[in-house]
């Protein structure tokens, strides 16, 4: 069965695994920069919408991760970008906090210092580390050279240990 859109047809068979294939590892990517769960579904939708449009333009399907990869990031800096002028207001009350296992509490304090990041050096950390990318699929993704990977990777590790040296400073005294 085949689509049109825009002119172009599709094969939906050849999409369908496709996206079987790579939702996860999408999904998880989005999550990891946004940090919101719903935001990260609404990257991941823009993300394959924008595979299916240009579906029968691409040469080859053989790198479709790296192409989503790319897509999720860029989708996530415009976002960051444009969030000045859509503030959400909070709610009146915040929700209670649940109760945190010591080691998760950890986990949690890492992950508030690097949402405190720049978005550009959290897409950096994300791909270097958690997608376990090198400088130029990192580069890649974010559409820099691999010398500006490396200077914000450095950057944000420098933000993130002056962060947490600052917290044991507080514990201390």
């Amino acid at each position: 069965m085949r689509f049109s859109a825009a002119g172009a047809s599709t094969d939906t068979s050849a999409f369908t695994a496709c996206f079987n294939r790579h939702v996860d590892s999408v999904r998880v990517t989005a999550y990891l920069l946004c940090r919101d769960r719903h935001r990260a579904e609404d990257l991941t939708q823009a993300a394959f919408l924008k595979l299916y449009l240009a579906w029968s333009r691409l040469d080859e399907h053989e790198h479709l991760d790296s192409y989503l990869r790319k897509v999720v990031v860029r989708e996530f800096l415009t976002d960051r970008r444009r969030a000045w002028w859509r503030r959400e207001s909070g709610v009146d009350e915040p929700p209670e906090s649940p109760v945190v296992e010591p080691d998760r509490e950890d986990r949690v304090v890492l992950w508030d210092l690097i949402s405190a990041l720049p978005p550009r050096q959290r897409a950096v950390l994300v791909l270097r580390f958690w997608q376990d990318l090198d400088v130029n699929d990192t580069a890649a993704a974010l559409g820099c050279a691999p010398g500006t990977v490396k200077s914000q990777t450095s950057k944000a590790l420098a933000a993130l240990r002056a962060r947490l040296s600052e917290g044991r400073e507080s514990y201390a005294r």
